[in-house]
Order: structure tokens, then sequence, then C-alpha cells
């Protein structure tokens, strides 16, 4: 069950103009809870002008092998607007204590031999960090090809710990950079990385039937392309993994669903369940944390899935759906915070 609890800030190391790295210190009593896979996030929690902000941001360091860890690393960049990233980066200071989720995402691959391969855009490369360095790390018969997207040097994040793992595994790690906005003087054309490209580029940069999984994350735009080439060149689905950020509004127009008159939820959350009223409107994770405040939540736009739960029975139709991979939707599960009701009862599980 996923909990916060108050983490000091043991390091602010300023990345790009706009992005900061924070690191946070774990103390003994609590590095179980905050074990992680190489590729998940955290829920960062504060309340401002009496409303309270959650963002999730991915862990960016490897994961230790065997200890719980001791810290914790995460990738923040500033969002136009963005309540939390502005904060990050013009307040947080050393020895700040901040409200941290333990960790949970499926945007993950244990250390395992094979072939594997990203397609990251921009802050992207947060997750993918920790995935490629611990798998290199941990996994000696295991390569990697890191295809990275920035509008300019300037804006890269984490340029020294992508070239550090260029150095440590020449043979076993393959980068590839394309900037949008910058000539290189060396490598790849600028411009974008979308579907024809790709499809053009990826067979000439390694065998693409043979890599065991692809990793895609960034922004929904270049995410969509990456996943349209891909399956353009004959990769089935289930070797595909993504995870969006910054997905625009309009993006993916809302379902509208056809909720009955008058519909309840029952919930069971950490050993314990209920059953309310759905107000018109609401979604079933709003139902719940009307009762249930504990209920796991971070963004509430369809993209984290911290908020993934199991249908155990009823029917629900979601607004919007960037978190899940088709397996998960066909096994049963939901995103809370997208999910309607289209029966008079439904029955969610967020213990499974």
């Amino acid at each position: 069950m996923a909990r916060f609890h108050r983490l000091r800030v043991a390091a602010v190391d300023r990345l790009t103009d706009d992005s900061v790295a924070l690191t946070l210190d774990v103390p003994p009593h609590l590095r179980e809870e905050y074990r992680y896979a190489p590729g998940q996030h955290l829920a960062l929690r504060r309340t401002a002008d009496g409303r309270e902000i959650r963002r999730t941001y991915s862990i960016c360091s490897p994961a230790p092998d065997g200890e719980a860890p001791s810290t914790l690393r995460v990738g923040v960049r500033l969002v136009e607007g963005g309540a939390f990233s502005t904060y990050a980066l013009k307040e947080i200071d050393l020895g700040d204590e901040l409200e941290v989720m333990t960790p949970a995402g499926r945007f993950t691959l244990p250390p395992a031999p094979g072939r594997y391969a990203a397609i990251v855009g921009g802050s992207g490369i947060t997750p993918v960090l920790s995935i490629v360095s611990t798998l290199l790390a941990r996994a000696p018969r295991a390569r990697f090809c890191l295809i990275r997207s920035d509008r300019t040097t300037g804006s890269t994040m984490f340029l020294e710990e992508v070239a550090d793992l260029k150095d440590r595994y020449p043979e076993r790690f393959q980068l590839v950079t394309v900037l949008s906005r910058e000539e290189q003087q060396a490598g790849l054309p600028s411009g974008r990385l979308d579907s024809e490209r790709l499809t053009g580029l990826l067979p000439a940069l390694l065998p693409v039937e043979q890599v065991d999984g692809w990793f895609l994350c960034g922004p929904y735009g270049l995410v969509e392309s990456a996943e349209r080439a891909l399956r353009g060149l004959g990769v089935p689905r289930a070797r595909i993994h993504e995870e969006i950020f910054h997905v625009d509004a309009g993006t993916a127009p809302a379902v509208t669903a056809s909720a009955p008159a008058h519909s309840t939820v029952t919930a069971r959350l950490d050993g314990r369940g209920g059953t309310w009223p759905v107000r018109s409107g609401e979604s079933l994770l709003d139902t719940v944390l009307r009762n249930r405040p504990d209920a796991p939540y971070a963004c509430k736009g369809g993209v984290c899935g911290t908020c993934r739960a199991f249908l155990v029975s009823g029917e629900v139709r979601m607004d919007r759906n960037f978190a899940l991979e088709p397996e998960e939707t066909g096994a049963g599960y939901v995103l809370a915070c997208q999910s309607h009701p289209v029966t008079e009862t439904v029955e969610l599980d967020f213990d499974r």
C-alpha cells in the first residue's frame, strides 16, 4: 500500500537552466518501504494556498543490488506554470523535508541478459537512466541502445551521466542523440523524431527484430510516433513498454460515460472495504477519496498509473488511459481517476 513519509533533501543539483535533480535521504527504518525497481517513480506532495498538489517524478539512480536504498534521486523539469516544478526549481533547498510517496509504476526492466532499446524525449530520460544503469551493471550479457531526442545540448538532462555510461560500457551501450533545434558537428541531422524518420532510422541502428524490449518515454507525440514506427516494423505490442510525460489538454478526447442515475462503488483498500454512492459526474477515485483520503493517486490525468485498481465486478468506462498496458486492461485493471460507472454497482480492489 502506497504511503507518504517526510524525507530530507540531501542535495539539489542543477542539470540545465530548467531542470534539477533532487537527492532525498531515506532513514534506516523506512528503507524497505522505498525499495524500488529501475524505472519506478515517486509522487511528491505539498500544500499551497490551501490546495494539495501532487506530482510524480521518476527515480533516475540505479537500483541497489540487494540492499534497500539509503537515498533516492529524482529529476524535475520546469513545466510552464507548473505549481510543483516551479517550487522545486526556485525554492527547495538542502535540509528541507518533502512528503514523498513510496515507489510506484510498472515501466520497469528487471536486470536480465538480452538486447534492449529505448526511445526517449526530454525528461523521458529520467526513468530510462535508472533502467539502463542498473541493467548494464547487473547483467553483464545485456546490451542497450538509447535513442534520445532533445531540443539543444544545453537543455539535455543528465548529459554527463549518460556520457559516463558510454565510457564505462562502450561495447554494450549504444547512444544516439538527435537535437531538434540545434545542428551537431557529428551524428544525425537535427529535426523531430517522427514516425517516418524512425521507420527509416531504427533498422539502420540495430536489428529491430532481435530487441527483447522497447522502452518509450517522453511527450505523448513522441511515444505515439515511436510506437507507430515499431509496429510498422513488425515489433509485437508485448515488447513495447510506454510511459508518457506531458499530455496536452485535448489529446485523445475524453469518452462520455452513460452513467446510471444512481450508482455505488465498493472499494477494498489496505485490507479494509466500504461502499459509497457515486455523485453525478465524479470519478470513482473521487468517490473513494471522499471517504478514504488514503486512496493512492498522483496526477489524476490518466498518466501515472498510481490509482490503478482491479475491477472485481460491474462495468466502468475510462475517459483516458495513458498508463495501463493492453495486457493490464485485458486482465481487468482500470485507472480509478478516469473511471465512471456504467452499471449501478461497481467493485474495485486497490490491493491487487
